[in-house]
């Protein structure tokens, strides 16, 4: 134990020498939303930092080594090395599932060599993934049947899954103007949910995206009024231009806290609709859903067809093999929550969200630009024009705490507007909400010293204390003994072993 403890002091030790490197490249990835690789020139020699007892030469980081090292040193070496990394679990950037049961944990890794292409080996977990399509299409008023099922696919994620919407709309258009003997050489897209995006809609827009769950406010797009003006422009045109929901964010959050709203299959001219399972449908990351109103809006033509595996299968996807974890993850939350379970976690999210949001108001420096109703997460800015800025400041100033917190300025003629923003997940509780706001004060004070030059010196006097002067009319005498400055010290300490809660947030 004692060599361990020597030698993770010896990693963080090692870790300082390149504290600035580590500030530059947090700040590239702070501003860029693609993850890039780049090579630095590093010192081989720190390359071995842990295991020194395996391994003797330096290991090389880009290119692949001669030997062979032991196992251990292995793990022990690329386990240490990500310590550095930040916890998943205060990353508030993120809309990402960073927890989930530990017997969702077991099930996944017993999956984990499944290649989910392989259909006809595993036909249980192609039925686990057609029972989860079934669930999220009835869960968006899909008009189906008992007994019916419905049309829709597994992705990795709702990029996927809205590139597979966008192929179907898009071979659809393709047909109908092929058929009419019309030119289909220029598809275009319309989003937005307002009059002036229905304005935009052509005779080659192949559909109108709406958002249910703004990346930047949470805010849910209004559906039904945009389905209500395309429905009357269709019936001046005749085009029939239909609409896909990015419901990625809120396809989980709308069905469960606001039934009653229509965003949905209720709307005749939704067609398809995208959602995350990596997001509130509480999955680790590596999962989202597609799903069609009906068979005839997914064109026969798009499914790929093979069988070389051992059956006929047929597959819509941009990526053939991946992993069947996280769809068993999927069907082990709507199986193990139900409508019960999902609505308790929504609710508790909504209340952590709506904690944070008094607790910003009441210090009285920022105002709440995200509403109550949408994705619980609460987007800030400072009231104050001079201290917009400070948001950067202030999102810095968090990670000393562990916290992650974005800023970024908003869209085109709102430039001037720079937001943080806090996404409330299943795991951010009101303990942590509170602890936030606690270090939010923190970090507030320290920009405000900053801003008048420096805090104000703290000294710490040690009073011997006597009988009193002959006729000084006082109680007691006091004499300073020993004066020092006191500097203020934060420390993060890394917490070994554990593992992950049993709590439910």
């Amino acid at each position: 134990i004692v060599a361990q403890v020597e030698a993770q002091e010896l990693l963080f030790c090692s870790s300082c020498k390149s504290k600035n490197q580590n500030e530059e490249l947090g700040e590239t990835a702070r501003d860029t939303d693609m993850v890039l690789t780049h090579v630095q020139e590093v010192d081989e020699a720190s390359a071995v930092v842990f295991a020194s007892r395996y391994v003797q030469e330096p290991l090389p980081r880009y290119e692949l080594g001669e030997k062979s090292i032991s196992k251990d040193a292995a793990y022990q070496i690329i386990h240490d090395e990500l310590l550095l990394d930040s916890s998943p679990r205060l990353n508030l950037a993120s809309f990402v599932t960073t927890w989930m049961e530990p017997e969702c944990d077991r099930l996944m890794l017993e999956a984990i060599n499944k290649n989910y292409a392989d259909m006809d080996e595993y036909p249980v977990t192609t039925e686990l993934q057609n029972r989860c399509v079934n669930i999220i299409a009835r869960l968006f008023n899909a008009p189906v049947g008992d007994g019916e099922k419905t049309v829709g696919v597994g992705t990795v994620g709702s990029s996927e899954a809205i590139m597979l919407a966008g192929l179907a709309f898009k071979r659809r258009w393709q047909n109908r103007r092929k058929a009419a003997g019309k030119p289909c050489d220029k598809p275009n897209i319309v989003t937005g949910a307002n009059v002036q995006a229905v304005r935009m809609v052509d005779e080659n827009t192949i559909c109108v995206a709406a958002i249910l769950g703004s990346t930047l406010t949470g805010e849910f797009e209004d559906v039904r009024r945009l389905n209500d003006l395309l429905a009357a422009k269709n019936a001046r045109t005749g085009w029939g231009t239909p609409i896909h929901v990015d419901a990625a964010s809120g396809g989980f959050i709308a069905p469960f806290l606001y039934p009653d709203l229509e965003w949905d299959f209720r709307l005749p001219l939704v067609k398809s609709i995208n959602v995350s399972g990596h997001k509130y449908g509480l999955v680790y990351a590596g999962v989202g859903w597609v799903v069609w109103r009906n068979k005839e809006d997914l064109p026969e033509d798009l499914i790929f067809h093979i069988n070389y595996l051992g059956a006929d299968q047929p597959t819509f996807t941009l990526n053939f093999s991946k992993g069947s974890s996280q769809i068993i993850a999927q069907y082990y939350q709507f199986l193990r929550l139900g409508f019960e379970g999902y609505l308790n976690v929504m609710e508790n999210c909504m209340e952590s969200a709506r904690t944070l949001r008094q607790g910003l108001e009441a210090m009285g420096r920022f105002t709440i630009i995200s509403k109550e109703q949408g994705v619980p997460l609460v987007a800030f800015t400072f009231k104050a024009a001079q201290e917009a800025q400070l948001a950067f400041r202030l999102s810095s100033e968090l990670r000393r705490f562990g916290w992650i917190v974005p800023a970024y300025t908003m869209p085109a003629d709102l430039e001037h507007m720079a937001v943080l923003r806090v996404v409330v997940r299943e795991d951010f509780g009101r303990p942590l909400a509170e602890r936030f706001l606690a270090h939010v004060r923190m970090a507030l004070d320290e920009l405000d010293d900053a801003a008048r030059g420096g805090p104000v010196p703290r000294m710490r006097v040690t009073i011997e204390l006597g009988p009193p002067d002959r006729g000084s009319g006082e109680e007691a005498s006091a004499r300073v003994v020993k004066r020092e400055s006191v500097v203020a010290v934060q420390r993060s300490v890394s917490l070994a072993g554990g593992g992950k809660t049993k709590g439910v947030c």
